[in-house]
């Protein structure tokens, strides 16, 4: 049966194959494969990543991508994914867990990861910060802990806050706020926390409606209790759940030196040492942060695991007037970095026709040699209004939750990128494992 299957899927990707590597304009290579679409060849993979499919048993994927399928507007592409819907289905490094899978699952917590290796996330971020005793632990941000964790419910730990909970003065239309952070409290204090939903009540009088207003197309379902993780606790959990690594080291909220001698390097060295200690092959880990110093201090000082370091840019929304040259891009690749990660919708554009296709960035990115990863599908919510912040380049092409497969088709295919970060990995891993020819 597993042969038929993948002979199934083999032959109905065989409909689309032909344009898309053979060159020529992205507008050509669309029209190609909605008139012809039989032409085709063997098609070209893009880095180590795409379409590798990794030993081990099967995986469940659950049926989320089967929705989005059938949610697709017809072509070609809905009937080469459908063909795949019974799979078998295995574990991919072009699948990469969000903080797990944090559309449903409190994020960076044990759940959260493990739910994201079932769905066959071949590589799992923790995004680290550190306590006020400088131990690692896998949080978004520093400061989140408030919107993250049950904090707030407990008077002894919410006392310790930077900024105390405030309720929200309604006639003046001020919100409810608070400000809790790993900086204010030890690591035995930290681990002692529930993980819950990443989310605030603005319009909250007591902590209790503050911790509560998870997104209604998110839900609380799995989080009662979420189990909070270390750096090195997570190191060995997702290599016991057979996945590889990309941890993020998150910008801190405190100034640095922290303490007056726990440096930025000290924090960028203490996050590769603790995977030396446990013994983590370079190869088997992606590091990244958005501060590009830390990038290149992995370069110069940690060679093995700087080779793969990821540089996530942020330079189209922070940096005003920046244009993705060819140039900037080929700066990057002569300070010795492999790998660029920026947000989705850096990476796409509409032409005239409002089809999807590669931007300016993707194309002068790839021109300068240098490998895409981008983040994060499935963040935005329903996409039947077009989508939110990741998908605002192109929101005029999309019109329902079937299109996050045309866009993960694009950059799959015409970006070419090695990986995507997802809130759910199951549609990655659908999409990575049916492409596999």
């Amino acid at each position: 049966m597993r042969k038929i299957m993948i002979t199934l899927c083999a032959a109905a990707m065989t409909l689309l194959a032909g344009a898309a590597f053979a060159g020529g304009s992205h507008q050509d290579q669309k029209q190609d494969r909605e008139q012809d679409p039989k032409q085709g060849h063997s098609p070209k993979h893009h880095g180590h990543w795409l379409f590798k499919r990794l030993p081990g048993q099967a995986i469940q994927l659950g049926p989320r991508p089967s929705y989005l399928v059938n949610d697709m507007d017809e072509g070609n592409l809905k009937q080469a994914l459908k063909q795949c819907e019974t799979g078998p289905f295995f574990k991919t490094d072009f699948s990469i867990g969000h903080r797990g899978a944090a559309l449903q699952f409190p994020e960076h917590t044990k759940e959260s990861y493990e739910a994201a290796a079932v769905m066959g996330a071949g590589i799992i971020e923790c995004d680290v910060t550190f306590t006020k005793d400088k131990k690692l632990v896998c949080r978004h941000s520093q400061c989140d802990l408030h919107t993250t964790t049950n904090i707030l419910g407990i008077p002894e730990l919410a006392s310790k806050c930077s900024e105390p909970f405030t309720p929200a003065d309604l006639e003046n239309g001020t919100p409810a706020s608070a400000r809790c952070c790993t900086s204010d409290i030890t690591l035995s204090e930290f681990k002692s926390l529930c993980g819950k939903m990443d989310a605030a009540n603005p319009n909250a009088t007591t902590p209790e409606e503050y911790m509560s207003g998870t997104a209604d197309w998110r839900t609380d379902l799995y989080s009662t209790c979420g189990t909070l993780m270390t750096h090195a606790e997570s190191i060995e959990l997702i290599k016991s759940l057979g996945a590889k690594f990309t941890p993020e080291l998150k910008s801190p909220s405190v100034d640095m030196p922290y303490e007056g001698d726990y440096s930025q390097q000290d924090y960028a060295q203490q996050m590769i040492d603790e995977y030396k200690a446990a013994g983590i092959k370079a190869k088997h880990v992606w590091p990244q942060s958005f501060n590009l110093d830390d990038v290149k201090y992995w370069i110069a000082q940690e060679p093995a695991f700087g080779r793969q370091a990821v540089f996530l840019d942020a330079r189209m929304y922070e940096e005003a007037g920046f244009e993705p040259t060819l140039a900037s891009m080929e700066e990057l690749k002569r300070q010795g970095i492999n790998i660029v990660a920026p947000p989705l919708y850096a990476l796409l554009t509409l032409d005239s026709h409002n089809n999807i296709v590669p931007s300016d960035y993707a194309i002068n990115a790839k021109a300068a040699g240098l490998d895409i990863i981008t983040w994060t599908l499935e963040r935005d919510g329903p996409l039947a209004n077009g989508g939110g912040w990741y998908h605002q380049s192109i929101r005029a092409a999309i019109n329902n939750d079937g299109d996050t497969m045309k866009v993960l088709d694009v950059l799959a295919r015409d970006v070419g990128v090695l990986g995507v970060f997802s809130d759910w990995p199951a549609t990655t891993t659908y999409y990575a494992n049916c492409m596999n020819l």
